[in-house]
């Protein structure tokens, strides 16, 4: 089993969708993947949440979920605020293993690398699991100082980060776009391995898991 977690710099940077994109390039090369979403926030009993969206782009059907909060923070501040147990990292570790006859497991964080998810973070997760960390980023002003500060963190950690993605690349992209793209591995020393176009989470399934598998630099695999 290989098993990658995926954070971003920030929230809304893109993780539902690089996770999705990631797993529908994993199956259209025949492998078996399962997703998981430690702590879900910000959705009540029978909502959707992340896990939704990324069944609905990639065509996965094994997905885990270990908690759910409805205020849209923290995992550990919402659980706190709904007076229900945080997730700890025993249990959350346990969870993935029970994912280890999939070919592919994704762990998709909440919010950044630093983010409470219960008594951990997504840092500490990676680094019991021995697990390698995917880091989605954004395009514009600021990615700099957020990205290299986050890739510091893994590196101060011992935690391999497995790539850098483009969570949203626009259409028309600026000046700052243009330039981060070529700085962002200067900065890091940590390749460009994926760019999402913008607005591939309203895509059909059919059109995302065909242009899934372009995204990503082929000579980069998740199994690495």
């Amino acid at each position: 089993m290989s098993i990658l977690l995926v954070t971003g710099t920030s929230t809304d940077v893109g993780k539902t969708v690089v996770t999705a994109a990631v797993a529908a390039s994993a199956l259209a090369e025949g492998r078996s993947v399962a997703v998981c979403k430690p702590g879900q926030t910000g959705v009540g009993p029978g909502e959707p949440g992340d896990l939704a969206a990324v069944e609905r782009l990639s065509g996965v059907t094994r997905t885990v979920e270990l908690a759910r909060y409805p205020d849209p923070l923290a995992p550990d501040t919402a659980a706190r605020r709904a007076g229900l147990p945080e997730l700890t990292l025993a249990e959350t570790a346990a969870g993935i293993d029970a994912l280890a006859d999939a070919d592919l497991t994704l762990v998709e964080g909440a919010g950044g690398l630093l983010v409470r998810l219960g008594d951990f973070t997504l840092l500490d997760l990676a680094q019991k699991l021995g697990a390698p960390v995917l880091l989605v980023t954004v395009p514009g002003l600021g990615t700099l100082n957020h990205t290299e500060l986050t890739t510091r963190a893994l590196q101060s950690a011992g935690v391999h980060c497995a790539g850098l993605v483009i969570g949203s690349w626009p259409k028309a992209p600026d000046l700052a776009a243009e330039c981060n793209r070529i700085d962002l591995p200067r900065v890091t020393g940590v390749d460009i391995v994926g760019t999402i176009p913008e607005g591939a989470g309203s895509w059909h399934r059919d059109h995302f898991t065909a242009a899934a598998p372009n995204w990503f630099d082929p000579a980069w695999s998740p199994f690495a």
